[in-house]
């Protein structure tokens, strides 16, 4: 077993809100915390104080609570990087209530599923995404009164409405530990997506944990690119971007010149992103046409990232390129690169964070591998152990059990080696998640879809990587005899049905998906198959 070489933490007792906002200062005399900038519409330039920001969250807390809502309440959010996320998310938690954060992206179906899973019984959204939250709402059942439309739409309550409420005083009383602030979804390493319910207590010893190696401070403006219904923007910018006081410039979509535009404009000093934006920092020559200097620091997570692009792209910027890996179910970070390492190589994920334990497992025998005296350890499949990993899943007693053992370790099912200093690396994918652009993708899922098809008798789907090095979904097809369906066919059916980034980009028509004894889809021969064939 290993640990951070970073001491212990303190992790208060706290809500997330307490945690966050309950030390504002203010003064008689001089500027406060509360006078400092805590949003900027990266579009438009408006901002917003911290005293703005914790009036709108109370607001928010006393609306909900005025019609009922609070500790056992679960309301969705839908939502692109604006603003009005900030107020709601923090509103909502501050009311005791249970947020699901859904993908901008998902369709009707996907955002119904979700919040029937999740037990929803309101949908906060905007009026871009209305069409597909509608159709989802209205098929669970809620009236118009609890389909919230922030920006405003004829029948529906709006942020307006919202923040005329009279602000909460009194926040309903909750245990930290064990009540379920957030309920993002994930594949964990395989399966259907699945609610991870985490706790305030999860939240806030994660920040806790985090905050001194990432070192954001006052005078940073952060960058919200990483999308907030993210485990990874949610922690990062929501919670610790704000703890930290600083600010952040919100960015609803990415679109690389307006990525281009809002850095410079807004003198962006810290920026998060995945490994994607990377490359085009690293190769396209429109980054030329803008002045990035004010960049310190960029942190890539949500997928691996590259050593060799990590260098490129600090030395074209002149910044400090660091990497962190990390699950939802654990909140999610569970290793960094600290701001202040130099030494610690880029192509690594860094150390343990404070307060955690970790160890290696073979994958072979399941015995526990040593930390080295020297060098880099054997492979090994990497557990964790913290006050940041997840309650469980909701309703999910089985996978629960299946992803965090007797002694409290999550399985993380990515394979990983750690150095006698205890740098960790890791070295090959988990078992079945594919990352398509940091969004997790479960194969089980598209092969669910796929085989409701007419035309497909059976289908697996893998990972591949295309021209440009990203993994794609790649699905081989056993089709029906004589049917006459080719690969653009159930290339356009599935991309009907999911979100963008699940779509299917590649198609393999095979005679037989190979399968062992109990009928498990033996990915690694698809796999083979295709190093063969490329």
């Amino acid at each position: 077993m290993f640990t951070s070489p970073y001491p212990p933490v303190d992790i208060p007792d706290v809500s997330i809100y307490d945690y966050l906002f309950g030390d504002l200062l203010t003064s008689d005399t001089g500027p406060s915390d509360l006078d400092r900038v805590a949003v900027v519409d990266g579009a438009t330039g408006a901002a917003m104080t911290y005293g703005t920001l914790v009036d709108q969250i109370n607001r928010v807390a006393g609306a909900f609570a005025a019609h009922g809502a609070g500790p056992g309440t679960v309301v969705a959010l839908l939502c692109p990087n604006i603003p009005a996320f900030t107020s709601v998310f923090h509103g909502l938690l501050r009311a005791g209530i249970t947020v699901t954060t859904i993908n901008s992206l998902y369709t009707a179906g996907e955002i119904q599923r979700q919040l029937a899973d999740a037990g929803a019984t309101w949908l906060v959204t905007v009026s871009p995404l209305l069409a597909g939250a509608r159709e989802a709402a209205q098929t669970v059942g809620f009236d118009d009164t609890h389909l919230i439309v922030l920006d405003g739409a004829v029948g529906h309550p709006s942020l307006a409405d919202l923040l005329l409420a009279e602000p909460l005083v009194d926040a309903p009383s909750i245990d930290p530990a064990t009540h379920v602030a957030v309920l993002p979804y994930s594949s964990g390493t395989t399966g259907r997506p699945k609610g991870v319910m985490l706790s305030h207590r999860n939240l806030v010893a994660n920040v806790q944990q985090a905050r001194g190696l990432i070192n954001v401070v006052p005078d940073d403006r952060v960058l919200a690119l990483l999308p907030f219904f993210h485990i990874y923007g949610m922690t990062v910018l929501l919670n610790l971007a704000f703890k930290q006081r600083a600010s952040l410039v919100t960015m609803a979509k990415f679109d690389l010149t307006e990525f281009l535009r809002i850095i410079q404009d807004e003198r962006c000093s810290y920026v998060f992103i995945a490994p994607p934006v990377a490359v085009a920092l690293a190769k396209h020559p429109l980054v030329a046409d803008y002045d990035l200097s004010s960049v310190h620091t960029i942190l890539s997570g949500a997928a691996p990232l590259d050593g060799a692009l990590a260098a490129a792209v600090a030395e074209r910027l002149g910044c400090r390129m660091l990497q962190g890996y990390g699950m939802t179910e654990a909140s999610p970070v569970s290793h960094l690169i600290p701001r202040d390492a130099p030494e610690i190589s880029r192509d690594s994920v860094g150390v343990t964070i404070p307060n955690m334990e970790c160890k290696l497992v073979s994958l072979d025998t399941g015995a526990e591998i040593p930390l080295p005296k020297t060098g880099v350890s054997d492979p090994g499949e990497l557990l964790v152990r913290g006050p940041n990993v997840m309650l469980g899943y909701l309703n999910n007693d089985e996978a629960t059990r299946e992803t965090i053992d007797s002694d409290g370790f999550l399985h993380t099912g990515d394979v990983a080696t750690v150095s006698a200093a205890g740098v960790v690396k890791i070295v090959d994918r988990s078992k079945e998640l594919i990352k398509y652009k940091g969004y997790q993708i479960a194969p089980a899922e598209l092969e669910a879809l796929l085989l409701t098809h007419p035309h497909v008798n059976d289908a697996a789907v893998i990972g591949v990587n295309d021209d440009d090095g990203q993994e794609i979904p790649k699905a081989y097809i056993v089709a029906v005899t004589d049917a006459g369906i080719t690969a653009e066919v159930v290339i356009a059916w599935v991309a009907e049905r999911v979100a963008p980034h699940k779509k299917v980009r590649v198609v393999e028509f095979i005679d037989a998906i190979p399968k062992s004894a109990s009928g498990k889809i033996l990915r690694k021969d698809l796999r083979a198959r295709d190093t063969l064939s490329s």
